[in-house]
């Protein structure tokens, strides 16, 4: 095992031999064998088997074995000295193996060693992201419980501190120039910085032919937001009043596409039973969303025809989750209500006995489209007792009307029993019999 002195003497040698380095093979070998020396021998050794690394690449596996036990030494400052200087191994085919070392050396308890690890994964991240994935990934399959859950944590929280031209350096180069320029020409065609006309039939093809074609083409590369900017702010508002472009296109079908996520009914077998058995997701909030579309946009009835037939289906699994959800937060009050599991569970009714009202209207021949619902996602607005008046005066351009000073002539009170154990005979007297008396009373005395 060399001493201090001997591994001076060898790092004299190599760094004198400048462009001979490789011929004093021999000096390196000695110098990456004082890991097994004592705490001064390792410190020196961290530095000088990084220093002429690259000039023995066939000695590679064992400097990156030297560095890994002191990676593993007992002493704390000789394993955070050797965790700094890995990265700087981390060249070529070696940054895998690199890759994987760091990440097996996440499950340390140290915050300190721990910080440093993180920063060194990062930093050959941010080199080749490609190779350093293919470390993680590879303990993420193959390594120890700890290490598999903080190489997950690491994969889902430190990434998104790196910049976008980190991740999409290696992407972009799949992307091919041409691609960028049909895309330039599509929107210039489409001509997306003049305000949309939607009684123009040529306008309206247009925007649709250009969409088509750019639709393929957008990525995380190459962006859509132009053309979604321009359809919400000038597509959209004016939906109902677009001139059809061509005989026998329906532009509103277009909107209807969302019908996919109303599923058909799944074949039934010979025996009555669904041939498949993989249960359907049914998404709630796109149903409750889609139907009220239906309810205000008051479609034919013949357009309802396919629409229905998806819709039973759906109805009978909509009435088995409602009773599910009514058992589940049945004598659930205050607090309890409150926990996350609850507050979902109440939006899920919510939605639900939307989309039942929703239905029952749909489900007249012909649609009824009478049902008042309250969107889940939209806040209950509650109107105090004595402004409803006053907003309908407001709305109507006309001047409130002055309300008399005096009491009217037909204000009756109505009579309030008293409260207590004594008046509980009381309880079912109302204004109406206390009417009845007093007219019969007064027949009475006009007879006498």
């Amino acid at each position: 095992v060399p001493k201090v002195e001997e591994l001076y003497r060898n790092y004299g040698i190599l760094a004198d031999a400048v462009e001979q380095v490789v011929q004093h093979k021999n000096a390196y070998e000695v110098t990456a064998g004082g890991v097994k020396g004592g705490t001064k021998e390792k410190r020196l050794v961290a530095q000088f088997i990084l220093k002429f690394f690259k000039q023995f690449p066939e000695l590679a596996d064992s400097a990156i074995n030297a560095l890994l036990d002191l990676c593993e030494d007992e002493d704390v400052s000789i394993r955070r000295q050797a965790i700094k200087e890995l990265p700087q191994f981390a060249t070529g085919e070696n940054l895998p193996r690199v890759a994987d070392i760091l990440t097996q050396l996440l499950q340390t308890d140290d915050s300190a060693e721990f910080n440093l690890v993180n920063n060194a994964l990062l930093s050959i991240f941010k080199m080749v992201a490609k190779g350093t994935l293919g470390g993680l990934f590879s303990q993420i399959l193959q390594g120890e419980d700890i290490v598999r859950e903080r190489a997950i944590k690491f994969l889902s929280t430190k990434l998104k501190t790196l910049p976008d031209e980190v991740l999409t350096k290696e992407v972009l180069e799949d992307v091919t120039g041409e691609e960028f320029q049909l895309v330039e020409l599509v929107a210039e065609q489409a001509d997306l910085e003049q305000t949309f006309n939607p009684s123009d039939p040529d306008c309206v093809y247009r925007l649709l032919q250009c969409t088509w074609q750019a639709v393929p083409l957008f990525s995380r590369i190459i962006h859509s937001t132009r053309f979604v900017t321009y359809f919400c702010e000038q597509v959209l508002p004016n939906l109902s009043t677009l001139t059809t472009p061509v005989e026998g296109l329906d532009i509103q079908l277009e909107v209807l596409k969302l019908l996919e996520y109303m599923p058909l009914p799944p074949e039934e077998a010979e025996n009555g039973e669904n041939a498949g058995n993989e249960e359907p997701k049914l998404q709630f909030s796109y149903v409750e969303c889609l139907l009220y579309n239906f309810l205000t946009a008051k479609l034919n009835a013949e357009k309802l025809k396919d629409f229905k037939i998806r819709l039973q289906y759906f109805a009978r699994g909509l009435q088995i989750y409602i009773r599910q959800l009514r058992l589940a937060l049945q004598l659930k009050t205050g607090e309890a209500l409150k926990t996350e599991e609850n507050e979902i569970k109440v939006v899920a009714l919510k939605i639900t006995n939307n989309i039942n009202a929703l239905i029952k209207d749909l489900f007249h021949i012909p649609p009824s489209y009478k049902s008042t619902v309250t969107l889940s996602w939209k806040p209950v607005q509650k109107v105090e007792i004595g402004q409803k008046r006053a907003s309908e005066d407001t709305t109507s351009g006309s001047p409130p009307k002055k309300s008399s000073a005096g009491p009217k002539r037909d204000t009756r009170q109505i009579y309030n029993p008293p409260s207590g154990k004594y008046s509980s005979n009381l309880s079912n007297f109302n204004y109406e019999r206390s009417l009845q008396g007093k007219l019969g009373h007064t027949r009475k005395s006009r007879k006498s």
